[in-house]
């Protein structure tokens, strides 16, 4: 198969740090892309591969210092001396860009690595495709020009559009994974297994993920990982996820800080994370839940988790909706790091939910329901929008930049009410 590179939304955040910083490390899910956009700004690497490479990084990390610069370091948290050698170095001699990073997991012993080397090391997470990147996306709507009051929407109908809930179904299943979308679209399908298949295969003792996961049970990894699926784009409790699992039978007994510690584990593998509640100024009258909300960086990992394919979803609308609230998190979250916004939910002690707030560093935000499309569904994302814009007024806050109902397919318009509805192939950043 030939390597075909498809350009990132986050190049131009990794040319920046590469001029601001002497090091750059770019973390992000397995097979989502790291290294090979690493490499097309480096000059020389070092790849930790096997286990004598391992063995010469951690007798002498220097080593793996050496070369042209940007030189690259692979899989670098395998030895996590190399951090400290990198930021004495810096010490001593510090020029922009000098090394990249990149690493699938966080470093399996972090009390060997001496600080955070502040001002040293930049830092940026790279997730899998979105819609726009992997050119499945028309994008006519920038999120960015909904911040602009005077940004006109240009109607576009439903037969303008070419996306069905069944070729839906099949992106959230397929995921934005590089290696999936290299394949031609009747094996895109199998390659997303494959690659989630080998994702917890402990291949040998110098695998990444064999060292990272030396001291866990896999299969329990796997048990809270399906428990997670299973709870996707919901505000669930850890207590309703033990029970859960003990309640099937699959296991007598699980405590907290066990599942804790694999939940973690996880986080830590850039599986899943937490998405923070919107941090309200705390003089308003508005009374807000903290609970995050459960997400995966890439949806098709909860389907093969769980062992659904485009047809479980469509047979079952309700699981669906929960699945592409998430899976338009993940593009909502990859435009939000290309505008150094911040994405986060709001729900209240009245119920009151929305499903994602984006959120400017001038403090500007835009109010977003995710929904399938459906005359009901719009008509209550448009409500619900309406809404918490009423209250966050009444409660002496800012109001909404913008409203937004992004929708699986079919029409794409303003409202009579002055909210947006996008179908999630018109979006980007």
């Amino acid at each position: 198969m030939k390597k075909v590179y498809m350009p990132r939304l986050l190049e131009n955040e990794l040319e920046a740090n590469l001029n601001s910083s002497g090091c750059v490390l770019i973390a992000g899910p397995k097979f989502c892309g790291k290294t090979t956009l690493g490499k097309k700004y480096a000059k020389s690497e070092t790849n930790l591969k096997t286990s004598n490479d391992i063995l010469l990084a951690e007798i002498d990390p220097k080593s793996a210092l050496l070369g042209d610069r940007p030189h690259i370091i692979d899989e670098w948290q395998k030895v996590p001396e190399i951090w400290n050698v990198i930021k004495d170095d810096l010490d001593n001699d510090y020029q922009f860009g000098k090394y990249i990073l990149t690493g699938s997991t966080t470093p399996v012993d972090t009390s060997k690595i001496k600080d955070s080397a502040a001002g040293r090391i930049s830092s940026m997470v790279l997730r899998p495709f979105s819609l726009y990147e992997s050119k499945e996306s028309k994008g006519i709507v920038s999120i960015i020009d909904l911040f602009n009051k005077n940004y006109h929407l240009k109607t576009y109908y439903y037969d303008e559009n070419e996306l069905s809930l069944e070729n839906l179904a099949f992106l959230i299943c397929r995921g934005g994974w590089p290696i999936s979308l290299l394949a031609e679209k009747p094996y895109q399908l199998r390659v997303t297994k494959n690659y989630f298949d080998g994702i917890f295969r402990l291949e040998d003792e110098s695998a990444a993920l064999s060292i990272f996961l030396k001291d866990k049970n896999v299969d329990l990894l796997k048990i809270i990982l399906k428990s997670y699926a299973r709870n996707i784009s919901t505000q669930a409790k850890k207590k309703t996820m033990i029970e859960d699992i003990i309640a099937s039978g699959i296991r007598l007994t699980l405590d907290e800080k066990t599942f804790d510690d694999y939940a973690k584990t996880l986080g830590d593998l850039y599986i899943i994370y937490s998405m923070p509640a919107w941090n309200l100024n705390l003089r308003s009258s508005v009374v807000v839940r903290k609970t995050p909300t459960i997400h995966f960086y890439d949806t098709s990992i909860a389907c093969q988790a769980l062992g659904l394919n485009p047809n479980d979803l469509l047979n079952d609308l309700n699981s669906l909706g929960l699945f592409f609230e998430d899976f338009a998190m993940r593009d909502l979250a990859v435009y939000a790091d290309y505008h150094h916004a911040k994405i986060s939910h709001y729900r209240d002690s009245s119920g009151q939910e929305i499903d994602a707030i984006f959120e400017l560093e001038n403090g500007n935000y835009g109010a977003i329901e995710i929904k399938l499309r459906s005359e009901k569904n719009i008509g209550e994302g448009i409500k619900s929008l309406l809404s918490f814009e009423k209250k966050i007024v009444e409660g002496g806050l800012k109001k909404p930049a913008f409203k937004m109902v992004l929708t699986s397919h079919g029409e794409c318009y303003r409202s009579k009410d002055g909210v947006y509805v996008v179908p999630i192939n018109y979006l980007k950043p």
